[in-house]
């Protein structure tokens, strides 16, 4: 009775750290379409997931062992971290309609067709946009966070083991449907259509959040 009781309570936490993690990164943000530029372009794509994966699951743990508490007890770094969020998205989607609108294909293609990055260079830009957006610290440290901190013992570590298994299986489905879409973005004016849709999200985004700060 007890080992039964021991296995569902696991297996609970590992549903809550799934179905939590997955319900907040799945969502047009700033990581997800880089990543999905990436795989689009072909580009160092399992390094990009690997990245996102990794960051996930440290800043998860972060918030699960106590800094979610900390946030949660101050008001005001946490209205803070919002308005950075909030400026973070708004210059994201002004550099993607610069992309879209003034510079359309910039970094993209060459006189035999794309320019390569290094891996370097991709990650980089990857980490800029992870480590650098305050609300990205909101979803995982404060919101994902506080949630697995509610869970007993070692049952913390099950509910991190699924959001985990959250974010994996989200960023493998778009490095899936970044590669399923290869031959429509072929054509340069598909860049510049996704650069615009970015842009006008990522403003709605900066609005969202704001507001709530």
């Amino acid at each position: 009775m007890a080992r039964m009781f021991t296995s569902a309570a696991a297996s609970s936490s590992w549903i809550t750290g799934f179905t939590v993690c997955l319900s907040l990164i799945v969502s047009i943000g700033a990581q997800n379409l880089y990543v999905l530029r990436q795989a689009v372009q072909g580009e160092h794509v399992r390094a990009c997931v690997a990245w996102c994966v990794a960051s996930d699951v440290l800043l998860v743990t972060v918030g699960v062992a106590g800094m979610a508490q900390l946030l949660g007890s101050s008001p005001t770094l946490a209205q803070w971290l919002q308005w950075g969020g909030a400026l973070f998205l708004l210059g994201y989607g002004l550099y993607a309609w610069h992309r879209a609108f003034f510079a359309p294909g910039q970094g993209l293609q060459t006189g035999d067709g794309r320019v390569a990055r290094g891996l370097l260079g991709v990650i980089s830009g990857l980490a800029v946009i992870t480590l650098l957006n305050p609300h990205v610290y909101l979803d995982t440290v404060v919101l994902i966070g506080s949630i697995g901190a509610r869970q007993d013992g070692w049952l913390k570590a099950v509910f991190v083991l699924g959001a985990a298994s959250a974010s994996l299986t989200w960023f493998l489905v778009l490095a899936f449907a970044g590669r399923r879409l290869q031959r429509l973005f072929a054509n340069p004016r598909a860049w510049q259509v996704l650069d615009a849709l970015t842009g006008a999200m990522m403003f709605v985004l900066a609005w969202w959040v704001g507001r709530a700060a």
